[in-house]
């Protein structure tokens, strides 16, 4: 499963892609905003996006309801240390398939992951 990795920090970018290579999945690319990360998925098509909310040029929410627009199929988990409960429902709402909260743990984001692309009955 390909995987594209958004978030502003490059650390957060890193971090996550390793997890993600640790479980099998294969980064086939980054994004560092919300506008990079809608330009990417129209040109790789990933399997899942993983998308920070809090980033400059466009936001997170942004990007994900331009991305469900474009791919009402896309699978997006949302990461994002903002975990207050009007972010974590827009995004449920603009159609994530799930709220990963910063700081978290390698099994909490592999976790979500496998559960979005129904890879775990």
């Amino acid at each position: 499963m390909n995987a594209l990795v958004v978030d502003d920090l490059s650390f957060m970018r890193s971090v996550i892609g390793d997890m993600l290579k640790d479980s099998g999945f294969r980064v086939i690319g980054e994004a560092v905003d919300g506008r990079d990360a809608v330009d990417k998925y129209r040109k790789l098509q990933p399997d899942v996006v993983i998308l920070d909310i809090t980033m400059p040029v466009m936001d997170g929410l942004k990007a994900l309801e331009i991305i469900k627009k474009y791919d009402p199929s896309s699978v997006v988990v949302m990461c994002s240390s903002m975990s207050d409960q009007d972010n974590i429902i827009r995004a449920i709402q603009l159609g994530a398939a799930d709220f990963v909260v910063k700081p978290f743990k390698k099994s909490r984001m592999i976790s979500a992951v496998r559960k979005a692309l129904s890879l775990d009955e």
